[in-house]
């Protein structure tokens, strides 16, 4: 098991790991906000970094939780609510830019078979 996704030791470590996964979720949201409408800035790599990210912090919340952790955790899971609004349009960005992908890689491969064509015909 790796440290960052070994579960938190106690009351310090619960708190540290929710303030840093609450920094990482925020700079995630910014990466993800709606106004971005290129999505291929955003790596597959990132998106498996949240996850884990999640999963990190879904530890410290599970378990009883001191006055600083509970604040640390309702921001958490402000973020967690903004993250599910911002996934089925970030979705929907992604299903748009693969189907403009796909179309560009066939003018691609027409162009591609015409330029064959013609070489035959020269």
């Amino acid at each position: 098991m790796t440290p960052s996704a070994m579960p938190p030791s106690g009351p310090l470590d619960a708190l540290g790991t929710l303030r840093a996964v609450n920094e990482n979720l925020r700079s995630a949201l910014v990466r993800l906000r709606p106004e971005q409408t290129q999505c291929s800035s955003i790596k597959p790599e990132e998106l498996s970094a949240l996850v884990a990210e999640l999963r990190r912090a879904a530890e410290c919340v599970r378990t009883p939780q001191a006055q600083s952790e509970a604040t640390a955790a309702l921001e958490y899971r402000r973020n967690l609510d903004r993250l599910r609004q911002i996934l089925p349009g970030l979705h929907l960005r992604l299903l748009a830019e693969k189907s403009q992908l796909e179309a560009a890689r066939t003018q691609v491969a027409a162009a591609d078979a015409w330029a064959c064509a013609s070489k035959k015909t020269l």
